[in-house]
């Protein structure tokens, strides 16, 4: 959950998080690095004279500022390929779970299970009771087993939605007529809000997502009540 004056990324619950997390740190240093490089020659530009003006002419030169990007670009994609070829492998979901987006809430169907279903809308902030987040709290929270890999279907009735959890590493476009799918996995117990991230409509900031990640004891014991 994010907090007031937050300057970074929230913290990473899921290795695909974790991932992402030090690969913002890696491309941010190289940035920084870069950028510390510029503004010295640019301080040397502007206090010191021209002692050796044919050096921009010389060969050398040309050679080292056109294969120093490209290194820096290669430190930067392979990477950036990696965990996106890891975002998109499914291995064995242990569950699966549909999502489907509305104007202005979020369906969910648990497809192992005969009837589990139910739909999610955000509470209205004159009902939120003392603790609870404002835009953020929903009447139905999924529930999900932590540690185990679950598998989110994401789709839409209506228009263009975008199911997102930033601490989870999760954000997959729901479109009509599409389904698309995702994987999740969360390596601690705990609520892990999110919110639709596509401009849907007039309302596409009050339709939340909360997700309640729970040891899988717990989990066989709500979806049994559930059913």
């Amino acid at each position: 959950m994010a907090y007031p004056f937050q300057l970074g990324l929230q913290d990473a619950t899921s290795p695909i998080m974790e991932e992402l997390l030090h690969f913002h740190d890696h491309a941010l240093m190289i940035v920084f690095l870069i950028s510390s490089l510029v503004l010295y020659i640019i301080s040397l530009m502007l206090t010191t004279k021209l002692t050796h003006t044919s050096t921009m002419d010389a060969q050398e030169v040309e050679t080292v500022w056109t294969i120093l990007p490209a290194i820096i670009l290669i430190l930067i994609a392979l990477p950036s390929l990696r965990i996106l070829y890891m975002m998109d492998e499914i291995n064995n979901p242990s569950l699966t779970v549909k999502t489907m987006g509305h104007q202005w809430y979020w369906s969910y169907e648990y497809t192992d299970y005969e009837d589990l279903n139910f739909d999610s809308y955000m509470i209205p902030t004159q009902e939120l009771k003392p603790g609870e987040l404002r835009l953020l709290e929903v009447d139905n929270r999924v529930v999900l087993p932590m540690e185990m890999t679950i598998r989110m279907l994401i789709s839409s009735e209506d228009v263009l939605h975008s199911w997102a959890v930033p601490s989870l590493g999760l954000k997959t476009d729901a479109i009509p007529g599409r389904l698309n799918q995702t994987t999740l996995m969360a390596m601690r117990p705990g609520l892990y809000y999110g919110q639709c991230s596509e401009i849907c409509g007039s309302n596409h900031s009050f339709m939340p997502i909360v997700l309640e990640m729970v040891p899988l004891s717990y989990f066989e014991t709500w979806s049994a009540l559930m059913v």
